[in-house]
């Protein structure tokens, strides 16, 4: 099925090219110029993955974002000002998936919506029709992972993780003990050749931590080894 993207920029030359060149991919497109107008389209029919600017009037980037959280999951990609490190951080801790900064290539913009789209599919447990076999899920200690639906427990309590997040809790815990270099970690949560830079999987470690520490303030199974990368410790 045709997956279809929201945009919401109140450049309308961006929402127009984009779209554009969404279209020319496959993708259908919904268009918004505003936050308030697109924040009750969203909810009402979520698309399969959002484009969000954090700079607009009346309601930004974040303060959708924030709404959006209270009611759906959908995926959502935020345009940031070029080197503007908070709103990208904040964007992150509030539970966007990825950000690119402006000026962008839509090339780039385009590859970084279809890996999402990509884990987002896996991370549902979406298999080829010709297997019906489950994903299997991960138990390590106080944390047990379902990758068919998606979800992530700590001693019991659920653990809400974005895709990008789940991605790579996965692969750290796969294998405890083991360290994974951020390269390693891209590789993991960016599987089409999309160039990220270290400063994303930290950001990405530093909110898996803050969200565990909201269920269990104690956690310290993510383990960073400076200057080598992160591993999930062993029990």
């Amino acid at each position: 099925m045709t997956a279809t993207i929201a945009l919401v920029d109140d450049d309308k030359n961006i929402l127009t090219s984009v779209s554009i060149a969404l279209q020319s991919e496959g993708f259908a497109t919904r268009i918004y110029s505003d936050g308030e107008t697109a924040l009750k389209a969203i909810v009402d029919n979520p698309p399969d993955l959002a484009v969000l600017d954090i700079k607009m009037p009346r309601m930004d980037g974040m303060e959708l974002l924030r709404r959006l959280r209270e009611k759906t999951a959908v995926p959502v990609i935020f345009l940031t000002s070029k080197d503007d490190e908070l709103d990208e951080a904040l964007g992150l801790a509030m539970g966007a998936d990825d950000y690119i900064s402006k000026p962008f290539s839509q090339r780039l913009l385009i590859a970084r919506i279809k890996a999402i789209l990509r884990r987002a599919e896996l991370s549902a447990g979406k298999r080829d029709s010709d297997t019906d076999e489950p994903a299997e899920t991960i138990v390590r200690g106080r944390l047990e992972m379902d990758p068919a639906r998606h979800r992530v427990n700590w001693d019991g309590d659920n653990v809400t993780l974005t895709v990008t997040e789940f991605m790579i809790l996965e692969s750290l815990a796969q294998r405890p003990g083991i360290v994974k270099s951020r390269d390693q970690l891209m590789d993991a949560a960016y599987t089409d050749d999309v160039y990220v830079d270290d400063r994303t999987i930290d950001s990405h470690i530093k909110r898996l931590r803050r969200k565990f520490r909201q269920v269990d303030p104690e956690f310290d199974a993510i383990e960073t080894l400076y200057g080598v990368g992160y591993r999930f410790a062993e029990e």
